[in-house]
């Protein structure tokens, strides 16, 4: 979310376009705060979207804000508040964390982290001495600057540390919506079984703090990155908050980059969260999702997998259908033949008698190419339990 319009594809055409003056920016200071703030530490004040108003503002708001605008023939306003690489807990307030006896593990995890941080000073410090050593190094030989290890901010990885600095203060100004582009901090071991709980807790949080109802929450669903941890389970719970009312999901498991956890295709994904956007908020009737897993229901040898969102039907991009896998009762999945049929797709494998789940694009960085006849991606999804 906060990656720069300055640092995306076709960057520097897409600065030079962004004249819009009925679009304003305002963006906030990354900051973290022990309570709930009352004012914001602002990084730029409003401003007209302009080139250079533009080129460091999140790309992803600035495309979405840009179709919303041009589409609806009415004035926006955007608000940035985001801190790359930082998990959903931050952005929850203390309240709604500790309300709920499921989400204490949030609290065990920083306890884990704060007990080791100490030692994790200690070798921050020794690993950027060697950087600096590196850096002239490299001056001396002529080789490029070599690039920094990220680590997570201690500070913005405490639980409501986010909330309290960057969203309590701006709960006072009435909004239309919120986007949100998070879940790669939530992907690890420890993380990732609770992340399904937590992002509906913090999405039920913003709206009973705005105090204006159920406004419409859109987020972007995790893209394809080959390491990716527990990826799957997080696209998995980001899919599952669509049963929240007046909720959206940008499936973006097309357009990542196996190498780069920051893709940099924001032009599509903007584009795909305003479609929400569009038929959620403003009430276009237009289709904004691609296709969503409903049930399984057995067929023949095989199972028949039943979709919402199909009523354009479904099409494979390129030649055969890939991505999808079943299992039988002991959920061992393999490989499975898929077939589209109608709004269906019929799905089988010799390896599996007795077929009971299926899953689609159940990796970090998934060969799956299901579409909607509208060209949106099918979201990746596992049927039956957790594991």
């Amino acid at each position: 979310m906060e990656m720069a319009l300055g640092e995306v594809n076709n960057a520097e055409s897409e600065i030079a376009s962004a004249n819009w003056p009925e679009i304003r920016l305002l963006r906030l200071q990354n900051t973290t705060s022990d309570y709930p703030r009352a004012d914001a530490s602002i990084k730029s004040a409003w401003q007209a979207c302009a080139p250079d108003s533009a080129r460091d503002f999140s790309a992803l708001a600035y495309f979405f804000g840009r179709e919303i605008h041009q589409k609806q023939r009415v004035p926006v306003g955007l608000i940035q508040s985001a801190w790359g690489g930082t998990p959903a807990e931050s952005w929850t307030s203390l309240g709604s964390l500790a309300s709920d006896a499921s989400l204490m593990p949030v609290f065990a995890q920083r306890a884990r982290v704060a007990d080791t941080q100490a030692a994790n000073l200690l070798a921050l410090e020794k690993e950027e001495r060697e950087y600096q050593q590196a850096v002239i190094r490299a001056k001396t030989e002529g080789r490029p600057t070599p690039g920094r290890t990220w680590h997570p901010d201690f500070g913005a990885w405490a639980p409501a540390a986010l909330y309290n600095a960057m969203i309590a203060p701006l709960t006072r100004l009435p909004i239309r919506g919120v986007i949100w582009y998070q879940g790669e901090s939530n992907s690890g071991p420890e993380r990732a079984p609770l992340y399904a709980r937590l992002f509906q807790t913090l999405i039920a949080d913003w709206r009973k703090a705005w105090g204006q109802g159920d406004f419409p929450f859109l987020f972007v669903q995790i893209a394809n990155w080959s390491p990716g941890d527990d990826w799957p389970a997080v696209r998995e719970a980001q899919r599952a908050a669509l049963s929240v009312r007046n909720t959206g999901m940008a499936v973006s498991i097309d357009i990542g980059d196996p190498v780069n956890i920051h893709p940099l295709n924001k032009q599509e994904v903007g584009h795909r969260l305003a479609l929400a956007a569009r038929a959620l908020a403003y009430g276009e009737d237009i289709e904004c999702s691609g296709p969503l897993f409903r049930q399984v229901t057995p067929d023949e040898d095989g199972l028949r997998v039943w979709f919402d969102h199909a009523t354009g039907g479904l099409k494979a991009k390129g030649d055969a259908l890939k991505g999808f896998e079943i299992a039988g009762a002991d959920l061992a999945f393999a490989p499975a033949t898929a077939r589209i049929e109608g709004g269906t797709v019929v799905v089988s494998s010799p390896k599996i008698a007795a077929p009971v789940f299926v899953r689609y694009g159940w990796a970090a960085n998934p060969d799956c190419n299901l579409y909607s006849g509208e060209e949106l991606p099918a979201s990746p999804f596992k049927s039956g339990p957790a594991r």
